[in-house]
């Protein structure tokens, strides 16, 4: 493409400004929110709101049965959200295991779904099934290979995916086995490779007319350098090509659907995600600069058809309703209508799900107060331990933490004194996979009612940093 120099001058000021006020509309894994800074409520107000939590508290001590109002209150729900105040902390991917594993062995979930791309964590499902030659949960987490790698490429996320295997390897044949999925929209490029890929085993010529579809995308070395072309060249989207790339692949699985023979293609499954995945991350590129586009209300609505989508497929091919439990930040999980996030127009994955399923919907937050995280200065920046600083004063954390009980779970469902002593405008803290401290309110802070955003809560007042796997994450804390 030939730009003057007046059209390239004005294109560096315009990028250049609207990249570093809204990073998230080109970055692969956005900071989780930005909220509106907003005036810390004075610390007397919370005296009975402390007096009360401490009350229905129930503590977690890491006994066997921690979970046990959590999972009778979820009882014959299908999806169960499990947040995190961070992208960073051990003690959210411990906790979210035991509470995952009591989900599979007592309640019969049988898919795990993550904030992840599609073909990350479908390596990541191959394995847990035994259908790859991966020796271990490490090797097949290798493929994390993008910014923020530890988010999903550590130690605890490790855990589980050896633990569903263990499960998986435990369960006779013809017994349904755990999955692990991802629903994020991002991987465009690897999406695409890997449906012509499959299309290559099954049908040469649709792989050839998918390949040529995608050349749209694949010249181009990033797919933001897409996103700048289509800006000053509207002719140059590739809107048309993988669209009509997605329809064909659709009608095919559609077909396949429709014919109810009950038994699982995995693949085919795949290949329908991968050209979705494609159609809906080309659209999240190409309008992110656009006046008015959310891209965060596509990118949760590309995730909350994921997960439903999932659904409707073990519908197909299984013996009863499936269940699935999804492991996303807070920002994603809770309803996103009980914060200031709503207000401005957005929504999200939890309030997507309770719309569409409701009453069989379990949104469960978690929070911390102090300690340490695993999180970048800047974008696109190694990782390091940092110092987490105690929550702020008028926080929902500060408020749990003040209780002086160290850990516990609180469940809203039913306790209407509570709810409703939860229900008020609070600060509540973000931290996604950057961490700025010195703008501590402005960066991470935003308004949310608690008891309404969430159906139960998990805080754990003092957090450490996830131990990264095979990563040069720098060990230094900032104190």
């Amino acid at each position: 493409m030939q730009l003057d120099t007046v059209a390239i001058v004005t294109f560096i000021i315009l990028f250049s400004v609207l990249f570093g006020a809204c990073s998230s509309s080109f970055n692969d894994f956005p900071i989780e929110i930005q909220p509106a800074a907003a005036e810390v409520p004075d610390d007397q107000k919370d005296r009975s709101a402390i007096a009360l939590v401490r009350q229905y508290a129930h503590p977690v001590t890491g006994a066997p049965r921690d979970y046990d109002p959590l999972l009778s209150m979820i009882g014959d729900n299908r999806f169960v959200m499990l947040g995190e105040a961070t992208h960073g902390t051990h003690e959210f991917y411990h906790e979210r295991l035991k509470i995952t594993r009591r989900l599979i062995e007592e309640k019969g979930f049988d898919a795990i779904v993550l904030e992840a791309n599609w073909t990350d964590a479908f390596e990541i499902n191959q394995y847990v099934l035994g259908k790859t030659k991966h020796k271990n949960a490490t090797l097949a987490l290798a493929g994390f290979t993008r910014f923020p790698v530890w988010m999903w490429r550590n130690a605890e996320f490790r855990d589980l995916v050896e633990s569903v295997r263990s499960i998986n390897d435990s369960r006779t044949r013809g017994e349904h086995k755990v999955g692990v999925y991802g629903m994020d929209l991002y991987g465009i490029k690897e999406s695409a490779a890997a449906l012509v890929d499959y299309l290559r085993r099954t049908d040469q010529r649709s792989a050839d007319q998918a390949a040529r579809r995608y050349e749209c995308i694949n010249r181009y070395r990033r797919i933001e350098d897409y996103a700048m072309a289509v800006r000053y060249d509207p002719k140059a989207s590739c809107e048309k090509q993988v669209t009509e790339q997605f329809q064909e692949t659709e009608n095919v699985y559609r077909i396949w659907l429709k014919r109810g023979n009950g038994q699982r293609n995995d693949e085919l499954f795949a290949a329908y995600q991968n050209a979705r995945v494609v159609k809906n991350a080309e659209i999240y590129y190409r309008r992110s600069l656009d006046r008015g586009f959310s891209s965060w209300n596509l990118r949760d609505t590309h995730m909350s058809e994921t997960i439903n989508a999932l659904a409707d497929y073990f519908d197909a091919v299984g013996d009863g309703t499936s269940k699935i439990v999804v492991w996303a930040h807070n920002s994603h999980q809770g309803d996103a209508l009980m914060t200031d996030m709503g207000e401005s127009g957005e929504f999200n994955v939890g309030h997507l799900m309770r719309k569409a399923h409701d009453g069989k919907t379990v949104l469960v937050g978690f929070t911390t107060d102090r300690g340490k995280v695993m999180a970048a200065r800047e974008w696109d920046q190694p990782g390091e331990i940092r110092t987490l600083q105690p929550a702020l004063p008028g926080s929902y954390a500060r408020i749990f933490a003040d209780t002086g009980i160290p850990n516990f779970l609180l469940t809203f469902r039913g306790n209407e004194r509570l709810s409703k002593e939860l229900s008020s405008e609070r600060l509540q803290r973000a931290v996604g996979v950057i961490y700025v401290p010195e703008t501590e309110l402005q960066s991470h802070y935003f308004q949310a009612r608690i008891s309404q955003q969430f159906d139960a809560v998990v805080h754990l007042s003092e957090t450490k940093a996830v131990e990264p796997l095979g990563l040069s994450a720098s060990p230094r804390a900032d104190e």
